[in-house]
């Protein structure tokens, strides 16, 4: 019903795939060399038969040859392309969904950057799209050109073979000088990227602050450095480019001088002479054309570097058994968390039970743990010590994915998809029916809101300027939190953009939630947000120093002159 890409299934069986189309690339890549002995042995035909006879029949026959040879050269070329380009495509689908699951991964510790890790894929993509993937294919003819040669004259042999020597040490110097500068300005350039990205999103706050001079400062600066690294870079790799375009001009010239001396002296025939020079221009053109793109397979091969890394440091998960829709009673035990660096704790030794139907109230002043616990009640967050039981069996047991069946999270920082209104509510599910996302937006009492959109459910939604208010995108999101029907809703600091209208429509979900026998956990420091509450619990430096009846908290609260009401204390969550 959604639209959307097709799931690729298929990438499992493309290693096998890869084999075969790299062996059809191997196998036309030796025709297309041999055919490229065409011209050079149609010269040497011409100058030491045709000339030498004066047979028109003779040129017209070999003419006819060559344009046949040169045609299927033509085709043969085009699909080892073609088939390049589709072992690119395929090296896409199939490690694209491990990297882009990486990229959400909250837990990912990797140094390398998230969203670079997409540009890694690319340019392992580009690589096979581009001439250069077809010069390694052609490299392994060099020395089989330079001793073609060889049975023209020994001497034109050695003369060929010194030449691709330099050419190659050429390369490698080439790689070795330029391969950090490269690098150097592939960062550069993603970082002016990134603040770029970063600048477009908060250009309401950059606006309003004047910050518009130095934000624009800050971005020239890293694009600056950007450019003069990619400059060094360009200048290294041009440096040995000219070079090499130019001495292959000076080995083919020195070609046919050696070769008309031989001529001179009666060791060699004038077609052998042409033939000779053209041959050496073959098996240099490889090392040349990639001595030219030598960044677009440096790209690639830090970009495989990068993904191989990243594919070696994920956890390795046996598959989980699928365990039965839990029940809805949760169960923390002794719960501590604390981030990695931190010299304390966010959470410290939590203790508590949520019986199935309940509704429980965390409180708290800000930077006491309330959305740090929320995160861990959903799994996102991996506890130092202590397990989160749902339904008796610990989060790890359900795995990300099947977890994510049974609970339902509203973040306090709401983020909706490039997509329709249908599509956020339900989760981007292409599976999903008409029936299930009106069902959804009814229980979380925006199906109205939705109706008197023009487009209604089909109304798009832009991340970058969405047509909803913060209230509206926090009411949608709450829709899109009860699509799977979950036995457990988690929902951190629900009412923080939301009017009168908009928390009584909160409080009627919860009280839903908890007729159905669902568990409902609330984080907030509105007191509207705990009108459906039975239990609250306060949470003070990472620990638990209130836990009961809600009214019998709130009076406890208020009698004690120590502390500061967390309902009435301004603030934000953590």
């Amino acid at each position: 019903m959604l639209s959307g890409t097709q799931s690729i299934s298929r990438s499992e069986s493309a290693p096998i795939g890869v084999r075969r189309q790299l062996i059809s690339v191997f196998l036309f890549s030796v025709f297309t060399n041999i055919l490229m002995l065409t011209g050079p042995l149609f010269m040497l035909q011409v100058y030491d038969r045709v000339l030498s006879s004066g047979s028109e029949e003779t040129l017209v026959a070999l003419t006819g040859l060559v344009i046949i040879l040169y045609g299927l050269f033509g085709i043969l070329e085009y699909a080892r392309g073609r088939i390049a380009a589709r072992i690119g495509a395929r090296f896409h689908d199939a490690l694209g969904v491990q990297v882009f699951r990486t990229t959400l991964n909250g837990s990912n510790s990797l140094p390398h950057n998230k969203t670079a890790q997409l540009h890694d894929l690319e340019a392992i993509r580009t690589f096979w799209t581009s001439p250069v993937c077809l010069v390694f294919f052609d490299l392994p003819w060099t020395p089989v050109f330079a001793i073609a040669i060889f049975v023209f004259h020994p001497l034109l042999g050695w003369l060929a073979l010194g030449g691709g020597t330099i050419l190659l040490l050429a390369t490698l110097i080439n790689q070795w000088l330029t391969s950090k500068n490269a690098l150097n300005a592939q960062r550069f350039a993603f970082q002016a990227q990134q603040f770029a990205a970063q600048s477009r999103q908060c250009s309401d706050v950059i606006q309003a602050q004047g910050m518009v001079g130095a934000i624009s400062k800050k971005w020239a600066s890293l694009q600056h450095k950007a450019a003069m690294a990619t400059l060094t870079a360009n200048d290294g790799t041009g440096a040995l480019t000219a070079f090499s375009k130019s001495f292959r001009f000076l080995l083919q010239s020195g070609m046919l001088a050696v070769g008309a001396w031989l001529v001179l002296q009666g060791e060699l025939t004038a077609g052998a002479m042409i033939a000779g020079s053209i041959l050496m221009g073959r098996a240099l053109a490889p090392v040349e054309q990639g001595l030219a793109q030598w960044h677009v397979a440096q790209r690639a091969w830090a970009g495989y570097r990068a993904v191989r890394h990243l594919s070696l440091n994920q956890p390795t998960k046996s598959q989980l058994p699928k365990l039965p829709r839990p029940s809805s009673c949760i169960s923390v035990h002794n719960l501590s968390f604390s981030p990695s660096g931190a010299t304390t704790p966010i959470l410290d030794d939590l203790s508590f039970d949520i019986p199935a139907g309940t509704a429980l109230g965390v409180i708290g002043r800000s930077g006491s743990g309330k959305t740090t616990l929320a995160r861990a009640l959903v799994g996102l967050e991996q506890p130092l010590l202590g397990a989160i039981r749902l339904g008796g069996a610990t989060l790890s047991q359900y795995g990300t994915n099947q977890l994510g069946q049974f609970v339902g999270y509203l973040p306090q920082n709401v983020r909706i998809f490039q997509g329709s209104i249908a599509q956020n509510i339900a989760q981007m599910d292409e599976a999903a029916t008409m029936d299930q996302i009106i069902t959804a937006a009814r229980q979380a009492h925006v199906h109205n809101m939705i109706l008197d959109l023009p487009d209604g459910y089909a109304t798009e939604l832009d991340p970058q300027q969405p047509q909803l208010s913060g209230g509206g995108l926090q009411r949608l999101a709450l829709a899109r939190a009860l699509f799977r029907d979950p036995v457990l809703l988690v929902l951190d600091e629900p009412n923080s953009a939301l009017d009168a209208e908009g928390s009584a429509a909160l409080n009627k979900v919860v009280q839903n939630m908890k007729q159905r026998g669902k568990t409902v956990v609330v984080m907030t420091h509105r007191p509207t947000a705990i009108h459906a509450c039975d239990t609250l619990m306060v949470l003070h430096h990472g620990t638990i120093s209130g836990l009961g009846p809600r009214d019998q908290i709130i009076r406890t609260m208020v009698q004690n002159a120590d502390g500061v009401h967390p309902l009435t204390a301004h603030g934000t969550a953590s």
